[in-house]
């Protein structure tokens, strides 16, 4: 994985090459990702289906994270994203589904990387029951749905739990039910002002 071959871009979006994905993470050279948020409406409550990070991730595992996200490949476009989400959700989607948020330049420093994306973003509105979902049990262990509002007041700091109610894959195969209270440390670190970017995005989206 670490071998495969990504566009890269200069700080202005302008194309100068390619790199593996090991040299763009090292270097910290911009590159591109696809992200999508998937939002369902039940009763008039918003939802926002968040994936549970396996636990045998290299980066953030066992923390909920965008409902689906990957990189591009140097021969893909945005449109070839949506593989990421019948990758790691088992669920089809076609392209023209999907409401376009904008490519957001999202920037985050690990201990061992630099990761400098140019995420193209997009939005799923879709009432999805929890057993549709067929998990990429490499890259994700669990979903989640918590209601949209929570997660505002989350990240505004106006709660510090917010309930979620979903389901995870344990190690021996078993299905376990999730129902309970978690905090901002249960969820990848992204950085506030990526999370405020992404609410303010959606939030306009949803009011349409």
């Amino acid at each position: 994985m670490e071998d495969e071959q990504v566009r890269v871009f200069d700080a202005n979006r302008n194309p100068i090459g390619v790199a593996t994905r090991e040299e763009v993470h090292r270097l910290g050279l911009w590159h591109e990702s696809f992200h999508c948020w998937i939002v369902s409406r039940e009763e008039e409550i918003d939802y926002l289906y968040l994936q549970l990070r396996c636990e045998m991730k290299k980066d953030h595992p066992n923390l909920f994270d965008i409902t689906s996200a990957g990189h591009l490949l140097a021969h893909e476009s945005a449109l070839d994203g949506i593989r990421e989400i019948k990758e790691e959700l088992g669920i089809d989607v076609t392209f023209s589904e999907l409401i376009p948020l904008g490519i957001i330049n999202y920037c985050v420093n690990h201990e061992d990387l630099i990761d400098n994306e140019l995420a193209h973003t997009f939005l799923y509105k879709k009432n999805l029951a929890f057993d549709v979902f067929s998990l990429q049990e490499e890259e994700v262990s669990g979903v989640i749905k918590v209601k949209f509002t929570d997660f505002i007041d989350l990240w505004t700091g106006a709660k510090q739990n917010v309930h979620i109610k979903g389901f995870e894959i344990d190690p021996n195969g078993q299905t376990l039910g999730i129902d309970r209270m978690v905090g901002t440390n249960s969820f990848v670190p992204h950085g506030l002002s990526y999370y405020e970017t992404i609410i303010q995005l959606i939030q306009e989206k949803l009011n349409e």
